[in-house]
């Protein structure tokens, strides 16, 4: 069941940009500080040759810049990407611990095929939990356990949950803490095995809540009217889990597939 849900998280791919806005290095300070100055929507761009990232300039880069300064002299070159491949949530890990808004994202080969914001990334969280996803992980169990299940949609109290998740990552929890002040957050997934509710999905958003003083969540809950013997409660009872409180907050190693520029140019 982990598995199956592990592969099933959003990848960068499915939510960034494609039609990427950007500059090159030979052009000038000036014709880029005009194009920031004229949009709406942009603060800075990738810079690119032929496509491969070269660096990335801001507003910020051209404040103390002369005109007529080629922005390959201004321009960042140490920076962050990602990969189409690394999962949203990692992304936003980045995007959170950096402060930045987007996120280019690179292939293998160190050519700029999309960008990935902010924005983006909360969309992705507010999708992942659909009614259809719940059904799939409903009929999974149905199957593994040769059972009838029911699907309902209630609030849940935050103090009745048994975490299936030992570990939650801090700049996470900063999404989720966003997303629940700005009524933005996705339901919960939980399973009711005859009145114990495990929390399936939504672990940094339970935390988040219960760091906000919410009380009661919304969810999606898979019920079961008698009690069966399910790997995700082993899981729970084997770390110790009985209340939101045992769920360890712990910082986030810099994912694998994050690489900076500068990396990617000299393999």
């Amino acid at each position: 069941m982990e598995v199956a849900s592990e592969r099933s998280k959003p990848q960068v791919k499915e939510y960034m940009t494609r039609d990427v806005a950007t500059v090159a290095p030979d052009e000038s300070v000036g014709d880029v500080a005009a194009r920031i100055a004229e949009s709406d929507e942009h603060s800075g761009f990738p810079v690119c040759e032929r496509r491969r990232v070269e660096g990335f300039v801001s507003a910020r880069d051209l404040l103390l810049a002369d005109d007529g300064e080629p922005i390959f002299k201004v321009m960042t070159t140490d920076l962050l990407v990602a990969h189409p491949d690394m999962k949203v949530t990692d992304a936003a890990r980045v995007i959170l611990r950096s402060g930045i808004q987007k996120l280019p994202v690179v292939d293998d080969a160190g050519n700029l095929v999309g960008i990935i914001s902010n924005a983006d990334v909360i969309r992705s969280q507010i999708e992942r939990a659909t009614p259809e996803k719940v059904g799939k992980l409903m009929r999974t169990l149905e199957e593994i356990h040769e059972i009838t299940l029911q699907q309902e949609r209630r609030t849940i109290s935050l103090e009745e949950l048994t975490p299936t998740q030992g570990r939650v990552y801090a700049d996470e929890l900063e999404g989720r803490r966003y997303e629940l002040e700005h009524g933005l957050a996705e339901p919960l997934v939980v399973i009711d095995n005859d009145g114990t509710l495990l929390l399936a999905d939504g672990h940094h958003r339970v935390l988040a809540a219960d760091r906000l003083g919410i009380d009661g969540m919304d969810a999606y809950v898979i019920v079961i009217d008698h009690e069966i013997d399910l790997g995700m409660a082993r899981t729970a009872e084997k770390e110790g889990l009985e209340r939101i409180g045992d769920i360890e907050v712990v910082d986030y190693a810099r994912h694998p597939l994050v690489q900076t520029t500068k990396r990617l140019q000299s393999d």
